[in-house]
Parts: C-alpha cells; structure tokens; sequence
C-alpha cells in the first residue's frame, strides 16, 4: 500500500525543467527566424530543418563541418557575459569551410547546460543569430539539453554543424601550391576559439576586469573579443584571384594548420614582426612564462587566416583588402617543421 505521503517524482525534481526550455525558444525564436529566407522551409520546432538547395550551380558540392567554443564557454559563465560565444561558434565554423571556398548555407547549434537559464540561452543563440544573419546563412535549427547530472551548474557547452556549398570548379585544396608563391594573413583580434584552457590557467589569479598593460582593454575585454569571420574579404579575393590555398588558423596553431593545405613537397617560412601581435599574447606569455614554441602551437599568435597565392598576384590582393599582411613564403620542403619562424 502506497504511503499517504508519497510525492510522485517529476522531472523538474530531477533537475530538468521543461518549461524553462520552452521559455528559452520563446526568447530567442525571433531572432533564429530572423536569419530564415525563403529556403528554409520549416520553423522552429520541427523534428528536421528543410532547406531548398540553391539551383544556380552547375556541380555543387556540398561542404560541412563541426566545431565548439571549447573552454572559453568557462570564462563566458564567469564574466556573464554570453552573446559573443554564439557569435564565435558560428565565425570559426564559417571559416572553416570558407578555406575551401564555401559559402554557407545553414547552421545548426548544440546548447548543453547544467541547468537551463531562459535568459543566458536567448543571448547565446541571439549571438549566433546575429552572426549567420551576417554570414548570409539560415540558423536552421538545434538542441538545448539541460543535463544536471553531467554539467556543473553554471556550466554549458556550444557546439555548431556548418553546411556550405561552393562549385566543384572553384573548391580551393591548395593542391597547386608551389615553392616561390607568397604567404599573405589577415590579422586576427585576440584568441578567436582557442588556447582558452592554458589562458585561463595564466590569469587565474588576475583581476579580470581590471586594466592590464600592455593592453589598452581589461583581460576580460581582450579574451572575450569576438572571433571574426573572414567570409566577405576572403570572396572578395576569390571573385578576382587565383587563391591557390588557405588556412584558418585555430587549435594547433601556427605550427599545425598552415600544413593542413600545403603539398608535401613543401614548407612555409614566416618572418616574425610582418604582422601585428595583440598585446593579450604577449602577455599570456609573460604571465605564464610559456615559451615561443608553445605560444605558436597553441596560439594563433595574430594571424586568423592565411592567404596563399602567386607572387605576382601578391601586390593585387594587398590592395583588394589593404588589411593583408604579407607575412612569409613557400619553399621546397627541407624536413619538419613545415613552418620555419624567422625571428
């Protein structure tokens, strides 16, 4: 016989409020819609996202991929400050496709949290709003789960799926790549997604809000910039060049990604001082004593994405986007490492 006491269990008792979600989805649902043109051809709520494929192209290939914001969602919950971690996944996914020449079609996010805060998730999922908006892409659609038993409370994590579509023609695989073609950059503003794990190891005695020379911002300002996205200079370029190869500079760094195109029969060699530095790395590497090497692995040091193309194409591109650093050049491979730092 069953106690007169009982309280049947609810979900809500486990930790997982339903109406807390669909308050989130009410938040940010104008802002996700605000993104959707007439290809989308589902709202929110849907078990799928439709998207009518575009019919202008002749052999359209499809281009994907996946990423997060990784541990830089942990100083977003310190600073509570949520709107650009939404912007952030979106640019570093764009930019991932975009070195292959693709443009993006629609984005997909995945919110997990310890517990769901209607208000923190309207302005994640308005930040990546705003940034497909700008990127031209359709936030199609998501999850939110709130998992008390596998997140802290305060605790979330942002992940995105990017699909983007560019013409088997024009896929830029840096496969043409050739000792003596020129290594251009566009700088990046700080961290973008990435080094945040050994950052926050640097400042975790630091005052984050207080000023901190040689920055001209608080920490927190200089670790909380907002990745950039690179799409609009980069088609630009493409719709008037020969880009033979690009990286987007991200976990790995300098050392890492910059191979990731090249052909095996080469290597690229920088010059150190051809490109500005924020001032946030200098000061991770003075704080924490972290040595270049490190610094170049983990960092991307301020270069957000590389450019590479024929030297007599060089002077061309600098002046389509005046922002362009020329930052090194392509040589005959001479054994590892593949990229050579001149300092």
């Amino acid at each position: 016989m069953r106690d007169e006491c009982y309280t049947p269990a609810t979900y809500k008792q486990a930790g997982v409020d339903i109406d807390a979600g669909a308050k989130a989805v009410a938040l940010f649902k104008p802002q996700v819609e605000a993104t959707h043109g007439p290809e989308v051809l589902t709202g929110i709520g849907s078990f799928g996202g439709l998207f009518q494929f575009p019919t202008h192209f002749a052999e359209p290939v499809l281009v994907a991929s996946t990423d997060s914001v990784g541990t830089k969602v942990k100083l977003a919950s310190l600073l509570q400050r949520y709107d650009s971690v939404g912007q952030d996944i979106v640019n570093h996914c764009v930019n991932d496709i975009l070195t292959l020449g693709a443009r993006p079609l629609f984005f997909l996010d995945y919110v997990g949290m310890g517990k769901l805060v209607p208000e923190v998730m309207r302005d994640v999922v308005s930040g990546a709003a705003l940034a497909c908006k700008n990127a031209g892409c359709a936030l199609l659609g998501g999850e939110l789960a709130e998992m008390p038993d596998l997140y802290a409370e305060e605790d979330f994590d942002f992940a995105g799926t990017i699909v983007g579509v560019v013409e088997r023609a024009q896929i830029v695989s840096g496969e043409r790549i050739v000792p003596g073609d020129v290594v251009l950059a566009f700088p990046s503003n700080g961290l973008h997604t990435n080094g945040y794990s050994l950052a926050r190891r640097v400042f975790a005695e630091e005052a984050l809000q207080a000023p901190a020379p040689p920055l001209t911002t608080t920490v927190a300002d200089a670790l909380m910039a907002v990745h950039t996205s690179y799409l609009q200079p980069i088609h630009r370029l493409l719709s008037k060049l020969d880009i033979k190869g690009m990286a987007h500079i991200t976990g790995g760094g300098l050392w890492d990604n910059i191979p990731r195109v090249l052909p095996q029969d080469t290597q690229v060699r920088l010059q150190w001082g051809s490109w500005p530095v924020p001032p946030i790395f200098r000061l991770i590497q003075e704080r924490g004593q972290v040595e270049f090497y490190e610094m170049c692995h983990t960092f991307n040091m301020g270069v957000g994405y590389v450019v590479m193309l024929d030297e007599s194409d060089a002077a061309e591109a600098q002046r389509l986007e005046p922002e362009l650093c020329r930052i090194g050049v392509v040589e005959e491979f001479a054994g590892d490492p593949r990229v050579v730092i001149d300092r």
